[in-house]
């Protein structure tokens, strides 16, 4: 297999684009590296793409290797043909390779081998070969031998019909069709064991889908629910059909004494060692490719989240919401400091309404608090009634936001939090982080294990390295899209920078704990750890602001400043013209991108980006999202009525629909029908997490404490 060509053909791409990531991944590049600093080379391949490109190079390489491996441990067994090597080096799946190797497998004693032991294979070729003219029973004479245990000629044709059936179940063609037969006609079907029972799967209790149309998010809820032993799930495969193809296959001559025989042999071959083994593989598959789909969904719902746009140069109060152990207040600086911290008691069962607002006034007043960040936990509606009273008795403009608390009370108990705040408890930790999401969400959820952000579904459910490697990745995508500053930066951030190590973020701010702010990019070099491949890895996305070299603010690679300095020469400037903003518009000075790009050594595509750089020095990507919707009354959920118009925000995008924040504490939930008029196969092609959108009430319930909402018509 060529593995470039394949590559290229999957994600339609040119070979050359395909060799040149490949190659540079080999090499040790990150994939923000190559996606943002390698673009001459790949053909500005983005960073979806090369992880891809990454994960299927892996898979394919893994595939190579298996190859070589069944092809050598079939040679060695002396059983090699040139027909069976084509095979074996055309397929395209492990699945394939290991049908192609199953029966040269070194096998565990099956009851085809205990038949074989006793001498019984010659019966079996008999008995494929239907060209006896003799009944079985007269067959089998000469094979009886009390000493290997074969005492009657049923015994004997037994044991011949179990080699017939592993044989059977062994040829890979046959498994092939049956797995195609299987995914093309097959049925889902589960029920529930107890079907009395309440439970979040009712609707799953008499379920019937078939296996090509059936959705990713119904196969995890399956799968949860057989876990939970609450439901039993099979896959009925079209039997008949593939009874008829397996007697067609092997059944070649209309013999009155090997048909009636061979036709169990194939029942028992199929029900015993086909479907089970094809069931599993199945099952396998839907639950890969669910897990897959909504790891996508997740990493995209995840990016989202994480580019929310800070609200910066803000005083922020942070109020995590409890009830008997009282809400956990933090007042936070602009630069992420904390100024003060205090318990209140506004809820039950203490209800100190009064006394609370006094303290927070307090708060307000010393600090100039200008926003509120409250937690949508327990106790969130309690809190937001007395905050939206508070407000309306202060004499200055103070508003407030309703932060998505996912995750702060895993932050606030973890090893890290012990380290950043020592001296405070879980709940002023909690109530830091509420302050601190608002300020730059990015640098505050960095912290907090992916999973535990709350924006997937089934995410407990799937494979954790696949989920953890998938998350990491778009966490590490974003942190280098925005770029860190050097002196700012805590080391739960700096770690997801390309190149750089926990271990080596760790040394980054011990060396500026000891040697002061950093004053340059080169000055990495100097980190221990920090050698020279990791230095061209990170320097790019790591920003120094008022250092000596203006270019150190910007996203320009320190491989350019040279091209970049004799840029700004040519054009008339100077590199202390960056910080001031006076290099808007510089590209309209370029008349010939070609020329200018062989004259400084550089390629074009590079030569774009510097520009665009310099135009727009540390740019943060996350001002083109959506701004947080600041409140300052409050709605409940006995407010809604049928028809009402509301703006709300998009809280977690999911297969079937996506769950919107109208500031009533209770998300409500626009199905994917309801999301717009045009047919879309997912959510995704028309929302995002963080998104604002206009939505109309369709119903309450609330009893089950449920919203339906539509974003149709309005």
């Amino acid at each position: 297999m060529d593995i470039i060509k394949t590559l290229a053909q999957e994600l339609q791409i040119k070979p050359g684009q395909a060799q040149a990531a490949a190659k540079l991944i080999d090499e040790g590049n990150t994939i923000p590296f190559i996606a943002r600093y390698r673009k001459e080379a790949t053909g500005s391949l983005n960073d979806e793409i090369l992880r891809q490109l990454s994960e299927r190079l892996s898979y394919l390489r893994n595939l190579e290797d298996k190859k070589q491996q069944v092809i050598a441990s079939i040679e060695e067994q002396g059983k090699l043909t040139e027909e069976l090597k084509a095979q074996i080096e055309a397929a395209q799946t492990l699945v394939v390779v290991d049908d192609l190797y199953r029966p040269f497998r070194p096998k565990r004693r099956t009851r085809a081998t205990i038949a074989k032991e006793k001498g019984l294979e010659p019966l079996a070729n008999l008995i494929r070969l239907q060209l006896t003219k003799l009944p079985l029973e007269e067959e089998a004479q000469p094979f009886l031998d009390p000493e290997k245990e074969v005492h009657t000629v049923q015994d004997a044709i037994n044991g011949a019909c179990d080699i017939i059936a592993e044989a059977v179940s062994d040829e890979a063609d046959y498994r092939i069709r049956i797995r195609e037969l299987t995914a093309n006609k097959g049925m889902v079907v589960s029920a529930a064991k107890d079907p009395q029972a309440e439970s979040v799967y009712e609707m799953y209790y008499e379920f019937t889908e078939s296996v090509s149309k059936i959705a990713g998010h119904r196969i995890l809820a399956l799968n949860r629910g057989e876990a939970e032993k609450i439901l039993s799930v099979k896959i009925e495969a079209p039997q008949d059909d593939i009874l008829r193809y397996l007697e067609k296959q092997v059944i070649t001559k209309n013999n009155p004494y090997t048909t009636p025989v061979l036709q169990a042999v194939i029942a028992d071959s199929y029900q015993r060692l086909i479907a089970p083994a094809i069931e599993r593989e199945i099952r396998s598959s839907l639950t890969e490719a669910a897990e897959d789909g909504a790891i996508r969904v997740f990493g995209k719902n995840l990016e989202q989240l994480l580019m929310q746009p800070p609200i910066v140069g803000k005083v922020v109060l942070g109020w995590d919401p409890a009830f008997r152990t009282g809400c956990k207040i933090a007042v936070v600086d602009p630069t992420g400091k904390v100024l003060d911290t205090t318990v209140i008691y506004p809820t039950a069962p203490q209800n100190k309404i009064e006394q609370s607002k006094a303290t927070v006034k307090k708060l307000i007043e010393k600090y100039n608090v200008t926003l509120i960040s409250l937690g949508n936990g327990t106790a969130s509606r309690e809190s937001e009634m007395v905050i939206v009273d508070l407000l309306k008795e202060l004499s200055r403009p103070v508003q407030y936001v309703i932060v998505n608390e996912a995750g702060a009370s895993v932050y606030s108990a973890s090893k890290l939090a012990t380290e950043e705040f020592p001296e405070f408890d879980v709940g002023q930790r909690s109530a830091t982080s509420m302050a601190r999401r608002l300020q730059d969400p990015l640098a505050e959820l960095v912290k907090i294990d992916p999973k535990s952000i709350g924006v997937g579904q089934y995410q407990h459910d799937m494979n954790q390295k696949k989920l953890s490697e998938a998350l990491s990745g778009v966490v590490e995508d974003c942190v280098n899209k925005v770029g860190v500053d050097l002196n700012t930066a805590s080391a739960s951030l700096l770690e997801y920078i390309s190149g750089i190590s926990k271990a080596v973020a760790k040394n980054i701010v011990a060396y500026r704990e000891e040697h002061g702010q950093f004053t340059s990019r080169s000055q990495l070099l100097k980190v221990a750890k920090l050698g020279p491949k990791a230095y061209e890895q990170c320097a790019g996305f790591t920003r120094i602001i008022n250092g000596n070299n203006p270019l150190d603010t910007t996203a320009v690679h320190p491989e350019s400043y040279d091209a970049a300095t004799k840029l700004l020469a040519k054009l008339g400037y100077q590199a202390q013209d960056i910080t001031t903003g006076s290099l808007k518009g510089i590209s309209k000075k370029i008349s010939d991108v070609k020329k200018l790009a062989a004259e400084l050594d550089v390629g074009e595509i590079t030569l774009n980006d510097i520009v665009k750089e310099l135009e727009k020095p540390a740019r943060d990507p996350r001002e083109d999202m959506p701004k947080p919707i600041l409140r300052s009354d409050v709605l409940e959920m006995k407010d809604l009525t049928e028809g009402m118009i509301l703006k709300g925000t998009v809280r977690n995008v999911i297969d079937f629909g996506v769950f919107v924040d109208i500031g009533v504490h209770q998300d409500g939930l626009v199905h994917i029908s309801q999301i717009c008029d045009r047919f879309i196969k997912h959510p995704l092609e028309a929302v995002h997490v963080g998104d604002i959108v206009d939505v109309k009430v369709m119903s309450v319930d609330l009893a089950r404490k449920r919203i339906q909402l539509t974003m149709k018509g309005i």
